[in-house]
């Protein structure tokens, strides 16, 4: 057996539930999400790439009937929203990758790729912006695109792309912004019959929840640590 036909049938692997069909390459790839999303609370560098394999993955579930062939997908369903989400998924996980790389670096002692704190008045009114005006051209294109759910499905890509951004920021409201995408994104998943990615959408809404109150936790101890600005840090006086 060759690399060409393992890989083919991976890509076609299925389970079967009753009178359900689940790809196994949607199974894996949320796992991959959940697997992120674990080493994201605890704000480790690998968070990013780890969850970059599992974008690609799920983006040949969400356009497997489009793209055909080895893709083709039991739903016969293209959730355009859901596919273009893993691509920004992508861009976005670069900057981010690249962010926590460096601080990281510059903060060896820590171990960690950020430090979690608010957005601020700024922060939030480039996320308020961002929800509006992303939510609104994402309507129209996917609508365009004959997308399933256009409305659902816009709100879920662009609270992805600004819960990211947060993240790669070091935000502490991107777990809030999450768990607003959950709520659309489970009965949006159940309604189109991608199972494990409705499953991976509660598990993920729960986390979420743990995900904020250990992030804003965090930030209240670091906050706490840290003098007062404008007040200097007094000098231990040598002896000798």
């Amino acid at each position: 057996m060759d690399l060409q036909e393992v890989l083919l049938r991976l890509l076609q692997a299925e389970l079967h539930v009753g009178s359900s069909v689940i790809l196994w390459r949607e199974i894996i790839g949320n796992g991959f999400g959940l697997a992120s999303a674990l080493l994201g609370m605890f704000r480790k560098v690998a968070a990013w790439p780890v969850g970059i394999v599992g974008n690609v993955l799920l983006f040949t579930v969400f356009v497997g009937t489009a793209i055909g062939g080895a893709f083709d997908t039991p739903q016969q369903l293209d959730l355009w929203g859901q596919a273009g989400r893993q691509v920004f998924f992508i861009i976005v996980s670069v900057y981010g990758w690249v962010r926590w790389y460096q601080y990281r670096k510059a903060h060896a002692e820590e171990g960690v790729g950020v430090r979690p704190r608010w957005a601020g008045a700024n922060g939030r009114l480039q996320l308020l912006a961002g929800a509006v005006a992303l939510t609104t051209i994402f309507y129209f294109v996917l609508k365009a695109l004959g997308s399933w759910g256009p409305l659902a499905d816009a709100w879920i890509l662009t609270g992805s792309i600004l819960a990211t951004y947060g993240m790669a920021r070091g935000w502490v409201e991107f777990w809030l912004i999450w768990i607003a995408v959950d709520l659309v994104g489970v009965p949006l998943l159940l309604l189109a019959g991608y199972y494990p990615s409705a499953i991976m959408y509660i598990v993920y809404g729960g986390f979420c929840v743990v995900g904020f109150v250990a992030w804003l936790r965090i930030e209240r101890r670091e906050r706490a640590e840290r003098p007062p600005e404008g007040v200097a840090t007094p000098e231990v006086e040598t002896v000798g």
